[in-house]
């Protein structure tokens, strides 16, 4: 059947996915090349890599599909707008420009930039569409590992759907039932990122960092106030409280008062009333997500449940699903955001338009690890630290390794470039910073000199899949750090016996968000966190995404080379090349960033 381009834009984290009838040949986001965090633009590089990486023009794809139908997102607009007028015309004047000067013509400008990126490829050519939440619930169901499954997405809002319930079943995905905007659980978390000072559609992480500091003293008032849930988890927002349907903010004074406090504004000090509502409304979000998987699971009665959107993304949440929904096997899209969007509509494509047959393999997924960005030669690596006059040590294969892991054991921190880069947010150790996790003063070394981040923030273990069971118990581990895990080395509970404890890769509250490491399904890593294992007795290193805060994860070899100079990263290891930084003279390189260099 031939080639598939899937593409995402024009809201955040846009991307491109290229299938190859069923087979994922390669995914990127754009921010990976245009160095803009979450840039909603048309991913021209993201394509362009997608076609390089399979050896094949524009011209050869057969079908191009967007992710989802810009004239119902106008409908939806102008619907919004009329119903609740006069209110928000400052921010309709704002908002009707753009979309009459080039979102509402999405297919005209889409046929634009392919011709531009391609002139072969015909600008009357089809272009396909598939609905939002369809190409999230694609996305979750064709990759998994069930012939047969529940499929929940849950997200900001899509065209009108913010929450989506489908059954999966072999090659069919067939919508059951949807809550639609205003009221939507996605935004209401990000009512409350923006209400604690972060940035809507990009912090919501932070948030679920932050809950674990507070307690949720404030859930019973978000349950009286702001939105009723009904037996089977679907609900209705007050919006009487909010802003996102007319205004140019997210929140409103009534929300303040109800609160007792305005909205906190960037950079200001965390207060403890801050980590409270943090946590209240992480507990109310978990709270309504088991309340709606566990009616899912008594209705339907499938043992299968496969997740995606935007609030897939919280780890807590899965783990609350996972443990108490009834369901008994769960798998989450990696890259369950927008930029999976593209690789759903793609699958939609073939499954259902092209009538695809799907085989399902239920000892793994279709992911591929998830890593299906751009790789790099050594010779292209060299070529990248030649330009910045950097010196490097090229060692054997075993020995690369063991070197590592000694650099590890003397607590330096690592920067680590191997094969594909990531899709998705998290990073699992192609694009990766790793550091020693017995250490229990690392996180916020990390915090402070590597990431320029808030102290807040934890860091996650990967840990060598036999020992897992050790170190987080008996249960379902997960390769996407999409799952946290209670850690069994805490103090105030049963005590490791034979193992070295990993305090450095431990959330305040006990938990891990643990990435499964496999000789199957990942070896290079596998063999990185073996040799560390080998030297000290610990099967776990501290992965984190290679990046500072505010920047997307490293892609190429510049990428991880800024970025090792602009912090205190000790070593960069890439592609089987060791640079130190000890005794590089930072003045005589040439940098093109110069923030936070430090000797």
């Amino acid at each position: 059947m031939g080639y598939i381009l899937g593409i995402s834009a024009y809201y955040h984290d846009s991307a491109a996915c290229l299938l190859k009838d069923a087979e994922i040949i390669a995914a990127a986001q754009e921010e990976r090349f245009s160095r803009i965090k979450n840039d909603e633009s048309f991913p021209t590089e993201a394509i362009k890599f997608c076609l390089k990486f399979a050896n094949i023009s524009l011209a050869e794809v057969d079908q191009v599909v967007f992710y989802e139908k810009p004239f119902l997102k106008f409908e939806r607009l102008l619907e919004t707008y009329v119903h609740f007028a006069p209110r928000g015309l400052k921010s309709f004047l704002k908002a009707m420009p753009i979309w009459l000067k080039d979102k509402l013509f999405i297919k005209k400008n889409i046929a634009k930039a392919l011709h531009d990126i391609d002139p072969n490829w015909g600008k009357s050519r089809t272009i396909l569409f598939t609905d939002h939440h369809h190409a999230h619930a694609a996305s979750a169901f064709y990759p998994s590992p069930f012939e047969q499954a529940v499929v929940l997405t849950v997200d900001g809002v899509g065209e009108w759907t913010t929450t989506a319930v489908s059954i999966g079943s072999s090659a069919k995905l067939t919508l059951k039932k949807e809550i639609n905007f205003p009221n939507s659980l996605g935004l209401l978390y990000s009512a409350f990122t923006y209400y604690l000072g972060f940035k809507v559609n990009s912090d919501e992480y932070k948030v679920m960092g932050l809950a674990s500091y507070g307690t949720p003293v404030y859930k019973q008032l978000i349950y009286d106030h702001l939105i009723d849930v009904k037996a089977d988890g679907s609900f209705l927002l007050n919006m009487d409280y909010f802003d996102y349907c007319t205004g140019l903010k997210m929140t409103n004074k009534k929300f303040d008062k109800l609160f007792g406090h305005p909205a906190r504004a960037k950079g200001d000090e965390l207060l403890a009333f801050h980590k409270d509502m943090a946590s209240s409304i992480q507990k109310v979000t978990e709270e309504i997500m088991m309340k709606l998987a566990q009616s899912l699971y008594r209705e339907f009665k499938i043992d299968n449940l496969c997740i995606a959107g935007g609030v897939a993304l919280n780890c807590i949440i899965n783990s609350a699903i996972r443990q108490h929904s009834g369901f008994k096997h769960i798998w989450v899209q990696p890259a369950a955001g927008d930029a999976g969007g593209a690789l759903g509509a793609a699958y939609s494509v073939f499954y259902e338009h092209l009538s695809g047959v799907r085989n399902v393999d239920p000892q793994a997924d279709g992911m591929k690890q998830s890593l299906l960005g751009p790789s790099y030669t050594q010779h292209e690596v060299i070529k990248a630290l030649s330009a910045y006059g950097l010196n490097y040590e090229e060692v054997d294969h075993e020995l690369y390794y063991r070197k590592i892991a000694t650099y590890l054991a003397d607590g330096k921190v690592i920067a680590y470039f191997r094969g594909r880069t990531e899709f998705g947010p998290r990073a699992l150790g192609c694009r990766s910073i790793l550091a020693d996790p017995r250490n229990s003063e690392m996180k916020a070394i990390l915090n402070a000199k590597i990431k320029f981040r808030e102290s807040f923030r934890p860091f996650a273990p990967a840990i060598l899949a036999e020992f897992a069971d050790l170190y987080f118990g008996e249960g379902s581990k997960n390769r996407y750090m999409l799952f946290t895990e209670n850690y069994l080395g805490n103090s105030n509970g049963y005590q490791l016996s034979d193992a070295v404890l990993i305090p450095g890769a431990v959330h305040v509250d006990g938990t891990a968000r643990v990435q499964l490491v496999s000789k199957a399904h990942h070896p290079d890593f596998h063999q990185l966190i073996t040799a560390f294992y080998n030297l000290t007795g610990c099967p776990a290193v501290i992965n984190t995404s290679l990046n500072v805060m505010n920047e997307p994860m490293a892609s190429s070899p510049e990428d991880a080379i800024r970025c090792f100079l602009n912090t205190e990263i000790d070593v960069l290891a890439i592609e089987g090349l060791l640079i130190e930084k000890k005794g590089l003279d930072l003045v005589e390189i040439n940098l093109p960033v110069t923030v936070h260099i430090h000797a």
